[in-house]
């Protein structure tokens, strides 16, 4: 077992090469929020197998490791992360259509899977199309807006499991949830994913992606760095309005800043550090419970802050 982080780059330039290798790499290059520190090793492996060999590297060695789709719901610490980051995204997004039928690889954005169904007048994916993530990752999490979400169009699952292997899970046996699923409890990392749609009229959902899109921008602080909704929705309510009913509208800890626009999203108001977030979160998680009686679970994932 390798003792010594440093002596992992030969294996790793041994599986991906060295040309898709990175060292001390800012991962505040590759988060929507603009904050995090270096991940010691940074790879973009070219498909599923090189994926997997590298997870088995990791295991194998004792190495911490990490899936970045698009860090659209990711803080990283300050420090950054001692291990090794596997980017899935546009080395591995490729979508093919195939009648009513999408295939598409883990790191093709929602966007773009969205715009490949429009032009092919499919219908059922037209809430996802502004949802700046990665198609894996919103498996992971069951992504949804505006009462769509991805149980719903999801048929199967290609995944690299706990041990190594790459199997294809249907979507009876997923788990899907609110914001979570088996993908996620389970430690699998996604591949390949495979939707169902309907056929539709074009121009009608055209028509609807811009609806939403408008809806987005009137009502969402898109003009700053975020990850998106911070806080899980509480049974029952919403935690955006829990936040601005306990007086914490613009809330602000360093650079970090409960949005004026929408309570629901923490910003990066200006040069915000990993602390600044932890200490808002942590703040807002303690004068809501206190006014309300309401616990906000984040929704945002943590990384590097165990190290």
């Amino acid at each position: 077992m390798i003792v010594n982080i440093e002596q992992f780059k030969p294996c790793l330039e041994q599986i991906v090469g060295a040309e898709a290798l990175l060292e001390h790499e800012p991962m505040c290059r590759h988060t929507t929020f603009r904050i995090g520190g270096p991940a010691r090793y940074f790879v973009v492996p070219r498909n599923g197998e090189q994926v997997g060999t590298v997870v088995t590297a990791c295991k194998r060695e004792g190495i911490p490791w990490f899936i970045l789709g698009n860090g659209s719901n990711l803080l990283v610490s300050d420090r950054g992360y001692r291990g090794v980051v596997i980017r899935i995204g546009s080395n591995l997004g490729a979508v093919e259509v195939t009648g009513d039928q999408i295939r598409a690889q883990a790191g093709a954005l929602l966007s773009q899977t969205a715009r490949e169904a429009l032009a092919h007048s499919l219908t059922g994916m037209e809430f996802a199309a502004g949802i700046p993530g990665t198609l894996g990752g919103a498996c992971l999490m069951n992504a949804g807006a505006y009462g769509g979400e991805m149980s719903q169009i999801i048929t199967s699952v290609t995944a690299l499991d706990s041990d190594g292997e790459i199997r294809e899970i249907p979507v009876d046996e997923l788990e899907l949830g609110y914001r979570t699923s088996r993908l996620m409890t389970g430690g699998y990392v996604v591949l390949e994913v495979g939707l169902q749609l309907a056929r539709g009229m074009e121009e009608q959902i055209r028509e609807r992606m811009e609806e939403l899109k408008r809806l987005r921008v009137q009502k969402q602080p898109l003009d700053f760095p975020s990850a998106g909704s911070t806080f899980k929705r509480p049974e029952g309510c919403f935690a955006g309005k829990l936040i601005m009913d306990a007086g914490l509208r613009g809330y602000r800890v360093g650079g970090a800043q409960v949005s004026e626009k929408h309570c629901g999203f923490v910003v990066n108001a200006g040069k915000a550090t990993a602390e600044d977030v932890c200490r808002l979160i942590a703040d807002v998680h303690r004068i809501v419970y206190e006014k309300s009686g309401k616990r906000l679970e984040p929704e945002v994932r943590f990384l590097g802050f165990d190290a």
